[in-house]
């Protein structure tokens, strides 16, 4: 007698998975989707919708904005759907070939990681809008769309396999794939002889031509490091929105949003570039140069790793350098640039206490999640990771005389694991910027990383002729961020172990007066500037609605912004350092 062989389900047939994604009423901001899965052999079918998505370390739980569920054969016949979990239906099948599943999605939120319906456009990632089926997600997915309007156009990195019907290989590749559905500007430019989009809806001051200009700049030097651009097509597609920014990378497109009228003037237009510039960065690391943790995506929890530090803070390091390598920008200005990330860096105490591996491993519960005692516990692994980065880029460069620098780095994980998209852990990384370096980098690791030592800023910047100084503050010290809102002066947060922590303040508590005079959010600088370092001051407040008024000892005034400058007299070899860093 033969033994008997269990045959992979997946191995003996697979469904054929199509959706159809409509929006006929706009204004009650509902997708109305059906999801029709052919070709179905088993009694029960499951179905299961992300509670995330890649790039965006939150679980969103985005059934929640999920209604009007219902499920059919082909004969018109309902079917039994169980749901078992959150996320999660069976179905029974009654032996059914073919099942449609129809649900209505609400979408009224614009950010680059929801949906958002409205009268001008339709815009929806596929991770907050399409269930996948467990054991199914290498299959093929047709995705129809239904445009309200014959004259709205449709903008995705998908194929298009006939008319308004777009295929993608898998469902990783479906979720990696937004859709923009209205009446969007698109602007077609070439670089490096492929082709690229750059696709606008909204309204506000923004230049697309000044705009294409400086994105083909960003592209080339991008490009530059890597060896090439891994891809056919790029689209970049940005929302001008009333308020708000960000951006989520996808392997074929970015999502980008900024606020309307936030384009014009050099600051404001390099803020966008350096946008920009991050997301584009991400098509390497992060899309193909992985964490072994995101290799393969669980969509149904925190996929933990503790590398976030280099997938996004060195990624944010390299929007700010890359700007100046194409000459967006000058030298002046990239250091004024990068003394705001270190002037926001050193004045949030949360670095002596979150080490940065631990920022990245806990994204999932903290980052996302801020609350007043945040900058007092936390420390975000983009802001670290940008300046862990800055820190082992001039090691490597000074060790090497230039020779070398983290460019190298990017270059060998590339090679190693982005290509063949093999996820690296920990170690590999290390051992990596090591062999770049040189050098062990255990206590480095220990201390930095692992660890919460102050960074030494000047210890790696002064072979390239820089310095970074506090510029000195004249106000004696509180501890308190407060802003106005509707009438009130509300107290955001309060600083660890500053003076008002200590007298009893806390944060969401309403500041009224200092030693009995009103005092606002915007006078409150100039309102201590008054007063002296060890004076007592009575700060009066609604704690709890309970008017109080607290004595607070003032100390000693506080840095509150950094500056990065030039060394009085740097030698020859610092000046050809600092040039082959910042060119």
């Amino acid at each position: 007698m033969k033994p008997t062989v269990t045959i992979p389900k997946t191995q003996v047939y697979a469904p054929k998975l199509a959706y159809r994604v409509a929006m006929p009423q706009r204004q009650t901001h509902l997708f109305e989707v059906e999801l029709i899965v052919s070709n179905w052999g088993g009694e029960l079918l499951d179905i299961k919708m992300p509670v995330w998505t890649p790039g965006s370390y939150l679980v969103r739980e985005y059934v929640k904005q999920l209604q009007n569920f219902a499920v059919i054969n082909s004969e018109g016949k309902k079917l039994i759907a169980t749901k078992i979990a959150k996320n999660h239906w069976q179905i029974q099948t009654d032996n059914s070939a073919e099942i449609k599943i129809s649900y209505r999605m609400f979408a009224n939120e614009l950010t680059v990681r929801t949906n958002h319906l409205d009268a001008t456009h339709g815009y929806f990632n596929p991770a907050a809008l399409c269930f996948y089926i467990p054991e199914y997600e290498h299959c093929p997915i047709e995705i129809s769309i239904v445009p309200p309007h014959p004259d709205w156009q449709i903008t995705t990195p998908l194929p298009e396999t006939s008319h308004q019907t777009f295929l993608a290989s898998d469902f990783d590749t479906l979720v990696d794939s937004p859709f923009e559905i209205g009446t969007q500007q698109i602007y077609d430019f070439t670089v490096l002889d492929k082709p690229h989009q750059l696709v606008v809806w909204g309204q506000g001051n923004f230049d697309p031509q000044i705009a294409i200009a400086d994105i083909q700049k960003i592209v080339e030097v991008e490009s530059k490091i890597f060896g090439g651009l891994p891809y056919e097509k790029y689209i970049f597609l940005l929302h001008l929105s009333p308020g708000g920014g960000g951006g989520l990378e996808h392997k074929n497109c970015c999502s980008l949003l900024y606020p309307r009228f936030s384009f014009q003037g050099a600051e404001k237009h390099n803020r966008f570039m350096q946008l920009v510039a991050h997301e584009f960065f991400h098509l390497w690391n992060i899309k193909r140069i992985r964490p072994a943790a995101l290799e393969k995506f669980d969509y149904e929890g925190e996929n933990y790793t503790p590398s976030l530090w280099f997938s996004e803070g060195t990624t944010s390091y390299y929007d700010l350098i890359i700007p100046r390598r194409a000459g967006i920008y000058d030298d002046k200005e990239f250091l004024t640039e990068l003394s705001k990330e270190i002037t926001r860096f050193m004045t949030t105490p949360g670095r002596l206490v979150q080490p940065l591996s631990e920022s990245s491993f806990d994204a999932w519960i903290k980052l996302y999640r801020p609350d007043a005692n945040s900058s007092n516990s936390q420390m975000s692994y983009y802001l670290k990771g940008e300046m862990v980065t800055l820190l082992l880029d001039l090691l490597i460069r000074d060790r090497t005389q230039g020779a070398k620098s983290f460019d190298d780095v990017l270059v060998a994980m590339w090679e190693q694991f982005g290509k063949a998209e093999i996820g690296f852990t920990e170690t590999q990384l290390k051992n990596i910027i090591e062999s770049i370096a040189n050098q062990d980098l255990t206590e480095f690791y220990d201390r930095y990383i692992h660890g919460v030592e102050e960074l030494p800023f000047n210890k790696y910047l002064n072979p390239f002729g820089i310095e970074l100084q506090p510029v000195e503050a004249n106000t004696p010290y509180l501890g308190i961020n407060v802003k106005s809102e509707h009438g009130r002066e509300v107290i955001k947060s309060v600083a660890s172990n500053s003076p008002a922590q200590l007298a009893g303040i806390d944060a969401g508590d309403e500041l009224l007066a200092i030693d009995g005079f009103k005092v606002s959010a915007e006078k409150l600088n100039d309102r201590l500037k008054l007063d002296r370092v060890g004076q007592q001051i009575n700060v009066t407040i609604f704690h709890a609605d309970r008017l109080m008024t607290l004595p607070v000892i003032l100390s000693a005034p506080q840095p509150q912004k950094y500056h990065l400058q030039s060394l009085e007299h740097p030698d020859d070899l610092q000046r050809q350092l600092f040039k082959g860093w910042v060119n």
